[in-house]
């Protein structure tokens, strides 16, 4: 038998050329009317509070939305949607909606799996190190579950015991004239339990700070602001949920001589106005190696030009075994001072030039005459 479910705009109360703003104040609008904690043993409002939510995940996600859009209900099967499978898969896929509504939360805040909290851990690399790749054992502290306790919080030997005050929900309901306003139980904290025998080592917190030690692999090609995620690597969760993760975030130190833009390598090389003028190869180094390049200077290289070296920058993250390239600055170094001999032989250079220096000549030509 063939379940007719109604279009998801009409469920949400919405145009179809409505923006995700609009979707979601719909949706916390419903979610709030029809909330289970609200409308207890009330089947309808329950239906309607999963058709809302199912609309809901459906219209948010844009891809979603256009399989919907072009092809209805039976286009989302390809997909793997089916909806929800209960009150908590709703609750901890929206939790972010529902704890604005009012104090309403899930089924109550002890009953909600939580992810751990991520962690960061900041590592400098030189630049040779950032070419190569590195591997290296990192020591952080994390907040992980008891191994006394479990992370129930209680001695060994007890348990926790149901809050009397909220009976165990988390939540109280608090009347201020015709509205009814839920909030979070002042005795247990929203926990919906009270330890009366802590442990001794978590002090009841469920949770005891330790010492951690991994082996961390950093890729080739790795820049500043590039972080690597280690999934579950962070602290553990809350009521089972899972831990969090760790997130490197890489720092590589400036080089004395290469300037890194990207995926390529700058170097500024002196040369002397004679190698500019008749050509010559020259050696420069490359980074992270012994071995250097030989580079071919053009005759009449001009001062400030800038020579492409392919392949000789660093590694790409993307990898494919590519790498970036190597420009090289070419500054022409002038002398300070010279010989007569090297003088004479700048003169008669000169005078092939047709050049007449002023500085040789009792009264200097002025600029424009020249």
């Amino acid at each position: 038998m063939t379940v007719h479910k109604r279009d998801y705009y009409e469920v949400l109360g919405v145009s179809r050329e409505c923006g995700d703003e609009e979707i979601k104040r719909s949706y916390r609008k419903l979610a709030l009317k029809y909330h289970p904690d609200r409308n207890p043993g009330d089947k309808e409002a329950e239906e309607r509070f999963k058709e809302a939510a199912e609309a809901y995940e459906v219209l948010r996600d844009p891809q979603k939305r256009q399989i919907y859009d072009r092809f209805g209900h039976e286009g989302l099967e390809g997909t793997g949607f089916r909806g929800f499978s209960g009150f908590d898969d709703i609750f901890s896929s929206f939790g972010d909606i529902f704890e604005g509504l009012f104090g309403f939360g899930g089924r109550g805040a002890r009953s909600r799996a939580r992810q751990g909290r991520s962690l960061r851990y900041d590592m400098e690399l030189t630049l040779e190190e950032a070419f190569t790749g590195k591997e290296e054992e990192i020591v952080f502290h994390r907040l992980e579950t008891c191994a006394t306790c479990g992370g129930s919080g209680s001695a060994p030997g007890s348990t926790p015991k149901t809050c009397t005050t909220c009976q165990g929900r988390g939540q109280v309901i608090q009347s201020q004239g015709f509205f009814q306003v839920t909030t979070t139980c002042p005795v247990c904290h929203g926990q919906g339990q009270i330890i009366s025998d802590p442990c001794p080592d978590c002090r009841g917190g469920g949770k005891i700070r330790a010492e951690k030690r991994i082996q961390v692999k950093i890729p080739a090609g790795v820049d500043t602001g590039s972080q690597l995620r280690l999934r579950g690597e962070g602290e553990a969760g809350e009521n089972g949920g899972p831990p969090g993760d760790l997130f490197v975030v890489i720092h590589v130190r400036e080089h004395h001589f290469f300037i890194r833009e990207d995926e390529n390598l700058i170097c500024e090389i002196p040369i002397s106005f004679v190698q500019a003028a008749l050509g010559d190869t020259v050696s420069i180094p490359l980074l992270n190696t012994e071995e250097e390049y030989e580079l071919d200077i053009q005759p009449g290289t001009q001062p400030g030009e800038v020579v492409r070296v392919p392949g000789k920058g660093m590694p790409s993250l993307r990898g494919y075994h590519k790498r970036g390239d190597l420009y090289v600055k070419l500054t022409v170094k002038i002398p300070h001072k010279m010989t007569e001999q090297q003088k004479d032989l700048l003169l008669a250079f000169a005078e092939t030039e047709k050049l007449s220096l002023s500085n040789r000549k009792k009264k200097p030509k002025r600029f424009w005459k020249k």
